[in-house]
């Protein structure tokens, strides 16, 4: 086991009203630090789903686990092969190589912190989905980026069939 020590000198600080906002209803993710604010530490984000929204499709990180804390409402969580229905104040961290996804859970919304850790430069990739969504870029386009954002998109038949 090897030990990553961040470096960065100051203290990262996020007003609420300064973080940029990437989408709205039905999926919006409040950018809060990318790897380069922390030294490599962690990237973090906040994603609001409206009642039945995907949140992320089935994907690994190789180098980096992700951890989802629930601030309100419930969210289905893909672990592997088992999905996990989480709840206010629940916290679910997934290990790099483990495939993962999430959504709000039926009838619910859902608020999420999220950190993926060591940091990878997230940011631009929340920004590249959001060109997808407004028609700017193609879907296929993820698959050219999969290894700059250590983001692997994968099938799962537990994800697929938890309803």
């Amino acid at each position: 086991m090897s030990l990553f020590v961040p470096k960065f000198d100051e203290s990262v600080i996020v007003r609420d009203a300064a973080a940029e906002v990437i989408g709205g209803d039905p999926v919006g993710v409040k950018l809060l630090a990318d790897s380069s604010a922390t030294g490599g530490a962690l990237s973090t984000v906040r994603v609001t789903l409206a009642e039945g929204a995907d949140g992320a499709f089935p994907h690994v990180h190789n180098n980096s686990a992700e951890m989802f804390y629930l601030l309100d409402g419930a969210a289905e969580v893909l672990s592997g092969d088992d999905v996990v229905t989480a709840e206010r104040g629940d916290l679910i961290v997934v290990p790099p190589g483990r495939p993962h996804a999430f959504a709000a859970a039926p009838g619910a919304t859902a608020d999420l912190l999220i950190v993926i850790t060591p940091g990878v430069e997230r940011f631009e990739y929340f920004r590249h989905l959001q060109r997808i969504r407004l028609g700017e870029l193609t879907p296929e386009s993820l698959l050219e980026v999969q290894d700059l954002y250590d983001n692997h998109f994968l099938k799962s038949a537990a994800w697929e069939g938890r309803h």
